[in-house]
């Protein structure tokens, strides 16, 4: 019984910090370890957070902070910018970018494809590896090793509505959350493509943010509301899926990051009220962390 009670008690969430309520649609978080990044969608803000948050840098006129990740090689802030169409409060367009910010919050890179629309929503790094995906027509691309361009690993049209990706650089692949199609791993040596099932024979569709964790993955599930926090091993071409927090739910969340020790996300990240029109939250939105050990295997 007290060991059980200890156990529980490891895995409530502990808030980190709250944004300011005026920031209503907060979407990537990212941290160094010293530091937590958070993407303040609407108001097109990069916030930098210890107790209190601050902006680090506004983005470009007509891009959004989507997802963002933290390049511990380059020393970048890697932010997927996007003007998605059918979003209310953005001004479509067809080009969206990949940018890369320094830790002043200086604009030092800003790179698309050479041809075709671009409406990137996530992004991933890890091991000097940098990967954007393109969530309206499922493609992904990797940052080339100068830094200064993409290659698509995954062309258009191959996937549907890739999210979340995560680099194994154990068995050199990608695992890519397509939010229609299901998880899949891509071979980066091949290039080939697989779709991951569960036990049960069935794709698991809906993942948002992804990151590797010890052995396994976890993943945001926002396919239904609430969302919640999954946990998966990969063994040949089939999901192991296990509950990482148990009867753990979250209204609204969409990515997570890692802090070396931490598990960070933000639940009730405001998408939905930002979706009808509502023009102020009645809270900020939480940060919250799990202890890496107690969620990750191996």
């Amino acid at each position: 019984m007290i060991l059980a009670a200890m156990a529980a008690a490891v895995l409530q969430p502990q808030t980190v910090v709250t944004v300011d309520s005026s920031h209503r649609l907060i979407e990537g978080v990212a941290s160094d370890g010293r530091r937590i990044w958070l993407s303040s969608l609407i108001d097109r803000q990069i916030l930098a957070c210890s107790k209190q948050c601050s902006s680090l840098a506004t983005l470009p006129v007509g891009l959004h902070p989507f997802a963002i990740a933290w390049d511990a090689q380059r020393k970048r802030l890697w932010v997927a910018a996007d003007c998605p169409p059918g979003v209310p409060f953005i001004k479509a367009c067809e080009r969206g970018a990949l940018l890369g910010f320094d830790l002043r919050g200086s604009l030092r890179a800003r790179i698309s494809p050479t041809a075709g629309t671009f409406h990137p929503g996530d992004v991933s790094a890890a091991n000097g590896q940098v990967f954007v995906s393109d969530s309206q027509n499922g493609s992904v691309y990797r940052l080339t090793p100068n830094g200064r361009a993409l290659s698509a690993v995954v062309p258009p049209g191959v996937g549907k509505s890739a999210q979340g990706s995560a680099f194994d650089p154990a068995n050199n692949r990608l695992i890519i959350a397509d939010y229609s199609q299901g998880v899949t791993s891509l071979d980066l040596g091949t290039g080939a493509r697989t779709l991951l099932l569960r036990e049960n024979g069935k794709p698991l569709r809906g993942i948002d943010g992804l990151i590797l964790c010890g052995t396994g993955l976890l993943g945001i599930y926002n396919g239904e509301s609430p969302g919640e926090l999954v946990a998966f091993r990969i063994e040949g071409d089939r999901l192991k899926l296990r509950e990482p927090v148990k009867g753990f739910t979250m209204p609204d969340p969409t990515q997570l990051a890692s802090d070396g020790n931490r598990i960070l996300i933000v639940p009730n990240s405001g998408w939905e009220p930002a979706l009808k029109g509502q023009a102020n939250r009645s809270e900020g939105a939480p940060v919250i962390s799990f202890p890496l050990s107690a969620l990750c295997q191996g």
